[in-house]
């Protein structure tokens, strides 16, 4: 990140909703000369490394991560909110990415096909798509960073980072330990902005041959929109609206502990964040019960105090928004069961967590992303009803189901129409495991044997007369 002089931001604390401190505000110009620059520095660094001494790279920066974790996991708690402890847990999983990526880097297969043609010899081969372009949401400032930029150096291409204006501070850190690691800073660049004209010059500039976003739905079909003038690839992971889906034949002890993970971790502040739960009605009393006594546990707090469970939101809007999703439900019949209203007396952006049993289906929650420690609890009677209100959305990114019954499970998970479908756990995110959405959540794919591909470009080389 180049040195700036002026044009500063502030970064607010959400604990205490005060100035953390300032970065760089960067300008047009700013992406202009990073994308530029990115360019002559990817050609060099792809031509001058191979994939193996590129892997070497990413271990050490891997390493770095590592020695460092507990300064990493400081940084985030402040700027993100997040409790200390989910922090810790955030950086050995951005970490994970780094490693798993530093073993494929030499994993780049081409192919020798059996040409048609006498005398021919076919290969494809798989090459850097270029300078990529990368944007990231404030609610996993680590490890969305390194799940983008980790296979993108790994391919051999550089990349230009605009960071969330919320927290931009991991970021940063991240980026000084790939410097410190041996990773030329022109292939790794950062430009923190608010300035959105500034910004979607990464979408626009024909320079920058690929981008990968994740965020809101909005956005995400607006840098497309800008991005087909140009052609780019594109991976945006967007919005989501998971069904959360418990059968009266789940155990219920693991239904609870799964909604726990999915729902109420980083304060209901993620993609793929149980946003529907759908109890089956005759076990919808117990699972309501079980359910508020283990969530009445939880603690909110300053993410540093290590006996918090619940850090803040990340604004003032985020904590409007549930409160109107509260209200609308509350007017439409549901009733709280907990929390459901905000804390009094804390200067932060906090919001208790909240459980609402008998939620109707036309209450705006259904349909629209709370991004908060909201749990709505819908019921349902037959198999066939609950499949077809979990797929009355436009979204399609994570689901989550609970039954004891196998076949059961393997029926609903491929009737539901998610990227990514947890059975009997809330856990469904690894450095392995592909992550991507499908309708309205987006598409591409981060993570796993796949994650590379994304940043690569397949080179067909046809050689005759070969036996001449």
């Amino acid at each position: 990140m180049s040195r700036y002089k002026h044009n500063l931001t502030s970064c607010i604390e959400p604990s205490t909703a005060t100035v953390l401190g300032n970065v760089a505000n960067c300008n047009l110009d700013d992406f202009q000369k990073a994308i530029k620059s990115a360019e002559i520095a990817q050609q060099e660094y792809y031509e001058n490394t191979s994939a193996s001494q590129r892997g070497v790279l990413l271990r050490k920066w891997y390493d770095l991560v590592i020695a460092n974790q507990d300064d990493l996991a400081v940084i985030l708690c402040l700027e993100n909110g997040k409790t200390i402890s989910e922090a810790r847990g955030e950086i050995i999983y951005a970490a994970s990415f780094i490693l798993w990526f530093s073993e494929e880097a030499p994993r780049a297969y081409g192919h020798t096909i059996p040409s048609s043609l006498p005398d021919t010899t076919l290969m494809s081969t798989r090459e850097p798509i270029g300078v990529c372009g990368i944007i990231t949401p404030w609610n996993f400032p680590a490890a969305m960073i390194t799940r983008k930029v980790a296979p993108a150096l790994a391919a051999g291409c550089s990349v230009v980072v605009k960071p969330p204006s919320e927290t931009p501070y991991s970021c940063a850190a991240f980026s000084k330990l790939a410097i410190d690691a041996g990773i030329p800073a022109r292939i790794f660049q950062i430009c923190p902005t608010k300035d959105r004209q500034a910004a979607t010059e990464l979408a626009t500039n024909p320079i920058v041959r690929k981008i990968s976003f994740t965020g809101s739905t909005g956005v995400g079909k607006l840098l497309a929109k800008l991005a087909s003038q140009s052609l780019k690839k594109l991976s945006l992971e967007l919005g989501g609206n998971a069904a959360f889906i418990v059968f009266d034949d789940a155990d219920l002890d693991v239904a609870v502990e799964g909604a726990i993970q999915c729902k109420f971790r980083c304060s209901g502040q993620t993609c793929v964040c149980a946003n529907r739960l759908f109890v089956q009605r005759n076990v919808a009393a117990e699972f309501t019960r079980k359910l508020t006594e283990r969530v009445s546990q939880l603690k909110n707090g300053p993410g540093l105090d290590p006996s918090v469970t619940q850090g803040p939101l990340v604004n003032r809007s985020a904590v409007d928004k549930v409160i109107e999703h509260i209200n609308d439900a509350v007017s439409k019949g549901a009733k709280v069961e907990l929390g459901g209203n905000p804390l009094d007396n804390n200067p932060g952006f906090f919001f208790p967590p909240t459980i609402l049993s008998g939620v109707p289906k036309d209450a705006m929650v259904a349909g629209d992303e709370t991004f908060g420690p909201l749990a709505p609890i819908f019921t349902f009677d037959t198999e066939e009803e609950v499949i077809k209100m979990a797929n009355s959305t436009e979204f399609g990114l994570a689901s989550y189901l609970f039954s004891e019954n196998v076949n059961r499970c393997m029926r609903v998970s491929k009737k539901i129409q998610a990227g990514m479908v947890g059975v009997n756990t809330g856990r469904i995110s690894a450095s392995e495991a592909p992550f991507g959405g499908i309708k309205e959540s987006g598409y591409g794919t981060e993570g796993s044997l796949y994650g590379m591909e994304e940043y690569q470009v397949i080179k067909s080389t046809i050689i005759g007369n070969t036996h001449r």
